[in-house]
């Protein structure tokens, strides 16, 4: 077994996971969705990130450009969120929604990475 694919293939789907956890669950009510599991996700996904930086092929291009939508994505989301506690004192539901929302299409980036990870995985020889 190659110990790197374990370990990025690892990551790769808790990145997912993790990010699934914060967004689960009322798009409106900020009380279902913890800083601390957004923050693990951001760190995750950062992981994994720096795992997919080593790969030269075509689909490591593409899965390092979803891990980077991700990134992006999550870090707004952390932005907005910081943003709303210590610079506007206050949560209106618009930006709740958009921290969320922000979440949810790093959420669907992951959801690529993971599909196109097993489609590799699923066409490659012993």
């Amino acid at each position: 077994m190659n110990m790197y694919k374990i370990i990025s293939g690892t990551f790769i789907i808790l990145a997912m996971t993790v990010n699934f956890g914060f967004f689960y669950g009322d798009p409106t009510v900020l009380a279902e969705h913890s800083a601390f599991e957004l923050f693990a996700a951001i760190v995750v996904n950062l992981i994994t990130t720096v795992l997919k930086l080593g790969d030269k092929t075509q689909l490591g291009a593409v899965l390092l450009s979803t891990s980077l939508v991700a990134d992006i994505q999550l870090i707004a989301s952390a932005t907005v969120w910081a943003f709303a506690e210590y610079v506007f004192h206050s949560f209106s539901e618009e930006m709740i929604t958009a921290i969320i929302s922000l979440a949810g299409g790093a959420l669907l980036a992951n959801v690529v990475s993971v599909i196109l990870y097993l489609g590799d995985t699923l066409k490659s020889k012993r």
